[in-house]
């Protein structure tokens, strides 16, 4: 899916993003580290836990999810001990192949990427000047945030944590720990990376509404000593766009 880097001083032709976030940029690497996960969360900001109108179930949810590709904008951040370390902004097609655009900004950096459906495209803002750099697409940057929510409901009765509201969304909160070689499935990307760095498996809590269109995503885990987490959330959802390659 996608992931942030904890640190990061350069990005090669496609890094910046664990679990959620690598696929919005077209970003083939993602954080290392190792240990147990990060204790879950309490419940975020602009959730209400009151009792929600519109409740739906997220099996049937995730099925109609998967029925229909959607556009989204996102917003993603990576923090470390509590401190924000990077943000990403952008729009990308979900549940299709993967195509969009996103802006990754940390101190002493500024990446454009673009990902059209047969390359990726790179500029490094803070070097005045720069250019794209044009490079091979992944073949495995499609982002199935449907498959992760299934993985989570796959755990048992736990991972429902119920309805709630947010941004005034009725969503459906799914919560767990995946092991893991559990999201091999469904982000080979995020798998092979994490398992390079020995990081053996994260905390999930992850919205849905009810078209199973995921609407926050959180991934905490433990990187060598730290806590870290990745946090993104998806608005303005529409239909399948066209991200055509940018202008040399």
């Amino acid at each position: 899916m996608m992931t942030f880097a904890v640190r990061r001083t350069t990005v090669s032709a496609a890094a910046v993003v664990a679990v959620c976030l690598s696929a919005l940029s077209g970003c083939k690497d993602a954080p290392g580290g190792a240990g147990a996960p990060a204790p879950a969360s309490s419940a975020a900001t602009a959730t209400s836990a009151a009792p929600v109108a519109g409740a739906f179930e997220p099996e049937q949810a995730l099925a109609e999810a998967e029925k229909t590709p959607y556009a989204a904008s996102m917003k993603a951040t990576s923090e470390a001990a509590g401190q924000e370390l990077s943000t990403m902004t952008g729009r990308s097609n979900i549940g299709t192949l993967f195509t969009g655009r996103a802006e990754i900004r940390s101190s002493g950096m500024w990446i454009e990427s673009v990902t059209t459906t047969d390359a990726n495209y790179i500029r490094n803002r803070t070097k005045e000047g720069s250019g794209w750099v044009k490079s091979p697409r992944s073949p495995d940057n499609d982002a199935n945030y449907a498959g992760y929510a299934k993985l989570l409901l796959a755990t048992g009765p736990s991972a429902k944590k119920g309805m709630e509201t947010r941004n005034g969304v009725p969503t459906y909160h799914l919560a767990g720990h995946l092991g893991l070689d559990q999201v091999a499935s469904v982000d080979p990307r995020t798998h092979r990376s994490m398992k390079s760095k020995s990081v053996t498996g994260f905390d999930i809590d992850q919205w849905i509404d009810a078209q199973g269109r995921t609407v926050r995503f959180e991934q905490r885990m433990d990187m060598r000593g730290t806590q870290a987490a990745n946090k993104v959330d998806f608005s303005e959802f529409g239909p399948v766009e066209t991200f055509a390659a940018p202008e040399r």
